[in-house]
């Protein structure tokens, strides 16, 4: 199992995907890791969603984790159906306390200094800033930044290709979550491919 460092590492941006039909998965994770984004985070938000990894978890390069995870049992869910890392949009102790359990990377979802200190007690320190832009933007996560300074980031919710740059240039962003890159319905396979290009070559 990668460690969630590595993950976030990996790429600059993460593309939060919500997929509708399987039969698109595994074509839309090609496409994206064809662009140069191999980490792929697949929302729970589906009745298909964990289909939708197993497809995806087929695509040479590519690291797919679950987001959405909000309990034990989409826990278990995400990691029989092949998860390699999990995103959640908040912390709970009890989902925290299961994740560490499991051993799996984890990016669990933390909107203020109380939920960042609440994942330093469990013993982690990297974390999905979410809702990113509702939440403050970035001069809110700055200011986190300054008593956390030991903990990374991926914000995620709202971020733009025009506007994941400014969030990249802060050295304790490792990456940010896009849900720019893949539109609702049939995929344009070549669309995807050129946005994960893009996005791709916002950080060397």
């Amino acid at each position: 199992m990668k460690p969630v460092e590595t993950v976030m590492r990996t790429a600059p941006v993460i593309p939060v995907l919500v997929v509708e039909d399987v039969a698109y998965a595994r074509p839309i994770a090609e496409a994206l890791v064809a662009g140069g984004l191999p980490v792929l985070e697949v929302t729970l938000r589906t009745a298909v969603a964990l289909d939708a990894i197993a497809e995806m978890k087929k695509v040479d390069g590519a690291i797919v984790g679950a987001g959405t995870v909000v309990d034990i049992a989409g826990l278990e869910s995400a990691i029989a159906a092949g998860a390699e890392f999990i995103v959640s949009p908040g912390l709970t102790d009890t989902l925290g306390r299961a994740v560490v359990g499991k051993g799996i990377s984890f990016l669990p979802g933390v909107a203020n200094a109380g939920d960042i200190m609440r994942g330093l007690d469990l013993g982690l320190s990297h974390f999905k800033f979410f809702p990113a832009e509702a939440n403050g933007g970035l001069s809110a996560l700055k200011s986190l930044i300054g008593p956390f300074g030991q903990c990374k980031f991926c914000p995620t919710g709202g971020i733009k290709q025009e506007t994941a740059g400014d969030w990249l240039a802060v050295p304790e962003i490792l990456c940010v979550g896009g849900s720019w890159l893949v539109g609702k319905g049939a995929p344009d396979l070549a669309a995807i491919e050129a946005a994960a290009r893009a996005a791709a070559a916002l950080k060397t």
